[in-house]
């Protein structure tokens, strides 16, 4: 089981990758610090639409590994800023939780980014629930503060 999702993920990755529109900036690649903390991509298909991907870990509690894979819309400022952009996003993704009873969990993730104007830069912050729905149903959480650079 734990083979077939992390497979399922890196073809869905790679396959968004391939038909990207390869303009400079529409990949990021950096780090999210919360629960979990790791590494974090981003792969823009629009202007107002990107697919985030993270491999972290949890800390705190035991070291199991977490890979999750979303599909994000960013819609609107909320702040009018002077310089970039700061808009609110939201989004459905999937996300695999490998430890002692590995689980899999649909995720709904809804931030807040700040996109420098003349810099390849993006902070976020994120809260993200979690319904996970294999070995059995419940509800979790994810939340973290990131930082993206793009290429």
């Amino acid at each position: 089981m734990k083979k077939i999702l992390l497979l399922l993920i890196i073809t869905v990755f790679i396959a968004v990758s391939a038909n990207a529109q390869g303009t400079q900036g529409s990949k990021g690649l950096g780090a999210i610090i919360g629960d979990p903390t790791g590494v974090s991509a981003a792969l823009w298909t629009s202007s107002s639409n990107a697919f985030s991907a993270g491999a972290a870990w949890y800390l705190v509690d035991d070291s199991s590994l977490h890979l999750h894979v979303d599909y994000l819309f960013y819609r609107f400022d909320i702040l009018d800023v002077t310089k970039g952009d700061l808009p609110v996003y939201f989004g459905l993704g999937g996300r695999v939780r490998f430890d002692n009873e590995d689980k899999f969990g649909v995720r709904f993730p809804l931030g807040i980014a700040y996109h420098f104007e003349n810099d390849p830069l993006e902070l976020f912050l994120e809260i993200v629930p979690v319904l996970d729905l294999v070995p059995g149903t419940g509800i979790t959480g994810n939340s973290g503060i990131g930082i993206r650079y793009y290429f």
